[in-house]
């Protein structure tokens, strides 16, 4: 059979966009017949050839780490819209970096620091945030971060995992075989990470800095209402089934 019909078989639905990619990516026919056979196990394609396209930039995706979605891209976008020269901007709950990679490419001279609490994540988005200088710490959300940034941080991007557990089981297996549970798993109702996030918030952020979250339709109201019960000014933002959640911090 062909990569194609191997990949159509094994129910992949792009099999011809992602046959592309493979071949493009292979270095030799044995090579290319061990990648294709980790797709047809299952093993994302992004993990499989080691990057993903996300905001028009490729970003570095290592076995293991969370992939980018192309949801995400209304995030990092509404992340950079405000953002400006010099700002201090936290990637919180990182994966690849591939947020902060992107505000960085669109704002010139952020100080970009990531946090992320899997090891592996924390190791993709090094090499991702190497050639923008960003600092990127293992650990768990704010903690990990300088205290010399506390009150400093004029945006905190976040991308928590959001599916609620019992939706886990739902997805597709590509996404709950082979990307890390902590990055999937929000709770019983999906927001449990961003109420944690919402309680320590503010003390990181100055007056007038932002918090941008992301959400599903469905579970915009009541993150908005997390972010509001934080002491923050909120205003949502829907871009196809993407929610963001925006909150400011007021004087």
């Amino acid at each position: 059979m062909t990569v194609v019909q191997r990949l159509r078989a094994a129910g992949c639905v792009f099999a011809e966009d992602e046959a592309a990619l493979l071949v493009a990516a292979a270095g030799s026919p044995d090579e290319l017949d061990a990648m294709v056979a980790r797709r047809v196990d299952g093993v994302p394609v992004e993990q499989v050839v080691g990057w993903a396209e996300f905001c028009g930039l490729r970003i570095a995706v290592q076995p293991g780490v969370f992939v980018p979605r192309r949801r995400t891209e209304a995030l990092a976008r509404q992340a950079a819209k405000g953002a400006r020269a010099g700002w201090v901007v936290v990637d919180m709950c990182c994966g690849s970096g591939a947020v902060g990679l992107v505000v960085a490419s669109l704002v010139p001279a952020v100080q970009v620091h990531a946090v992320d609490i899997d090891p592996a994540a924390v190791r993709c988005a090094r090499r991702n945030l190497a050639g923008v200088d960003g600092h990127v710490y293992e650990g768990d959300l704010f903690a990990p971060l300088p205290a010399s940034l506390r009150g400093r941080v004029d945006v905190v991007v976040v991308n928590a995992p959001y599916v609620p557990t019992d939706a886990i089981g739902l997805m597709p297996p590509e996404a709950r075989l082979h990307e890390p549970q902590v990055a999937l798993d929000g709770g019983a109702d999906g927001l449990d990470v961003h109420r944690r996030v919402a309680a320590a918030a503010r003390a990181w952020l100055p007056v007038g800095g932002v918090l941008h979250a992301e959400c599903s339709d469905r579970q915009s109201q009541t993150l908005t209402s997390i972010y509001e019960s934080a002491g923050l000014d909120v205003q949502v933002v829907v871009e196809d089934e993407t929610c963001v959640v925006t909150g400011r911090k007021g004087s």
